[in-house]
């Protein structure tokens, strides 16, 4: 005799999704960039000052830090933002970092290769859920059932 124990289904409100999802992008990016040190190409390079071409100097280091302050702010700000700012704010951001770490994947290693298609399946999941944003029911409506005319 085998009994089953139902769990309750707990809806995780949207906000809360696209929020851990960036969390998750920005992991993966720092672990991505961490793991690199191993690479004796890379190390080669950072000790020649310079990283992918670009020379290590203040607007490289400057540039790198918005990167990254732009996904990290949006753990937070989807979390305050207007649902109708929040959604195109996530599509467009969600777009544009996908497309920046497509542009920085050409020519890398499988592990690189490897994050960088977690990266963009995260970040598809963010334009997703601010896509298909829950919409509120219209005022004066019961929620789940229809008007009929």
């Amino acid at each position: 005799m085998t009994t089953t124990t139902n769990l309750e289904p707990s809806p995780v409100n949207v906000r809360i999704k696209i929020s851990a999802l960036w969390v998750t992008v920005l992991l993966l990016f720092a672990f991505v960039d961490i793991f690199g040190l191993y690479r004796p190409d890379v190390r080669a390079a950072i000790e020649a000052g310079e990283i992918g071409g670009f020379a290590v100097d203040q607007v490289f280091l400057f540039s790198a830090v918005a990167y990254v302050v732009v996904p990290s702010l949006m753990v937070f700000l989807v979390l305050v933002l207007r649902p109708r700012v929040n959604r195109i704010v996530n599509i467009v951001l969600g777009v544009v970092y996908a497309l920046t770490i497509v542009a920085a994947a050409l020519g890398e290693w499988g592990y690189y290769l490897f994050a960088s298609a977690l990266e963009i399946g995260l970040l598809a999941a963010i334009v997703y859920y601010a896509w298909t944003w829950p919409k509120e029911p219209a005022r004066g409506s019961t929620p789940g059932r229809t008007e009929v005319p």
